[in-house]
């Protein structure tokens, strides 16, 4: 147990390596947010003129659902392209900007929509299964999700290095997680348990901190409360931050060892081996 936090650890200090010689990586999650706010209002707001959806039906509903999947899935995946494709030019040694980046995005931008249509189909059919099948959909719909999230793991990495269409990079996507770690992925992701870990501390310490304000008489309670919580805030939004770019950052590594066999500067082979056991 102690050996997979340290090693987790190890990885998240091996990406923030990377990410602090390039710190504008950090534009791309950030960017990423906005847009996703921005097409959340874009089809929230309309809603709000509606009393229910009964005249809009099912069908409308998923319609709409879908639809919205559709953007929603195209702007991560975009910025997510050009956050990796700027991390394969720091890796190969280069220079990246935020440019190259988006280049390399827009260089891409048929597969990515692609890759959103059928992220956002494989949404709405398990949202459906989930609505009709009740708690048997609920185990489904989290079996199939997990399946679908293992599979497509290294598919930005493909996108961004092979001149591959969407089904192609999926099933390129698929080989490579088999091949080199086969059911052995699910739960050893490295910085999903530091980062786990990081949440875990936050959420511990502002329940700490709300009990010892609690009994605190008079009018400094609220404030310090106020306070206390504004920072906890802008900490999960940092920390969300950090482990969106480290993440991609990671993808990319991984990919490389994936495909190649091979470490990176700061990544070697024995590490990410150890991280993620190849299949017999």
């Amino acid at each position: 147990m102690f050996d997979r936090i340290k090693r987790s650890f190890d990885l998240v200090r091996a990406s923030a390596q990377v990410l602090r010689q390039d710190k504008h990586l950090l534009l791309f999650p950030i960017i990423s947010a906005v847009a996703m706010l921005l097409v959340l209002a874009a089809f929230a707001l309309p809603l709000f003129g509606m009393a229910s959806f009964d005249g809009v039906g099912k069908g409308g509903v998923y319609s709409l659902a879908f639809l919205f999947y559709v953007v929603q899935y195209f702007v991560i995946f975009y910025f997510n392209t050009a956050l990796v494709g700027a991390v394969m030019i720091r890796l190969d040694g280069g220079a990246p900007t935020l440019g190259d980046g988006l280049r390399i995005a827009n260089g891409r931008f048929g597969t990515i929509l692609g890759y959103a249509v059928i992220a956002a189909t494989v949404g709405v059919i398990l949202r459906a299964l989930q609505e009709r099948l009740g708690f048997v959909g609920r185990l489904v719909v989290g079996l199939v999700g997990a399946g679908w999230a293992v599979a497509t793991f290294l598919v930005v990495p493909v996108i961004v290095t092979r001149d591959h269409g969407t089904l192609d990079a999926i099933s390129e996507s698929t080989s490579l997680v088999k091949r080199t770690w086969g059911e052995n992925l699910v739960g050893q992701t490295g910085l999903s348990a530091a980062f786990g870990l990081v949440y875990f501390l936050l959420i511990a310490a502002a329940v700490g901190v709300a009990l010892l304000l609690a009994p605190v008489a008079g009018s400094i309670a609220p404030v310090l409360m106020v306070a206390f919580a504004t920072v906890v805030v802008l900490a999960s939004l940092a920390c969300i931050l950090f482990h969106a770019t480290l993440s991609g950052i990671y993808s990319a590594v991984v990919y490389r060892y994936a495909a190649g066999g091979n470490g990176t500067p700061g990544f070697d082979a024995g590490m990410l081996a150890s991280s993620f056991r190849q299949k017999s």
